[in-house]
């Protein structure tokens, strides 16, 4: 498991600022959550360092890109030796469509969250997985529509995130 940094209030509440608003200059950022702006950028660098803060990267609506199919896809390998698991995540690091890979447990390997034009384009991606070496079995899973996305809580004092 990964450490858990020791976050201050201060910590907490730039965090909290930049998920709402990943755009915001450094001196306003500052003074939303009181402090200098040197000591601002000094935190969020420490923050950036320490892997505290991933990326800064805007979050584009799929549909407008053309994108009208958001799919999530599970994938069983035959095998779940290291070597089949690293064989399948290089293969589909190159797939562009496909958002995210997740290593999972239960009765599949991966979940993969990906988009396509449509739903022919889906079934190209489907057929793609499908003749990767070493896969056992697919399933997907069409998006009709999402109805939650919010930034991660923040760990703090009663704020409702998990302990």
């Amino acid at each position: 498991m990964t450490e858990r940094p020791d976050l201050d209030e201060i910590d907490r509440r730039i965090l909290r600022e930049l998920q709402a608003d990943g755009r915001i200059r450094i001196n306003e950022l500052a003074d939303r959550v009181g402090i200098s702006h040197p000591n601002c950028l000094r935190r969020v660098r420490a923050l950036r360092s320490s892997g505290v803060i991933k990326a800064i990267r805007a979050t584009i609506d799929e549909r407008r890109l053309g994108y009208e199919v958001v799919s999530f896809v599970t994938i069983q390998l035959e095998s779940q030796h290291q070597t089949a698991l690293g064989a399948f995540e290089a293969a589909i690091m190159p797939l562009p469509w496909v958002q995210q890979c997740w290593r999972i447990s239960g009765d599949a390997d991966f979940l993969l969250k990906c988009v396509s034009t449509g739903v022919e384009g889906m079934s190209r991606q489907l057929r793609q997985f499908a003749a990767l070496p070493g896969v056992r079995a697919i399933r997907s899973f069409p998006s009709l529509g999402q109805s939650k996305d919010e930034p991660l809580p923040i760990p703090g004092h009663g704020d409702g995130a998990p302990g």
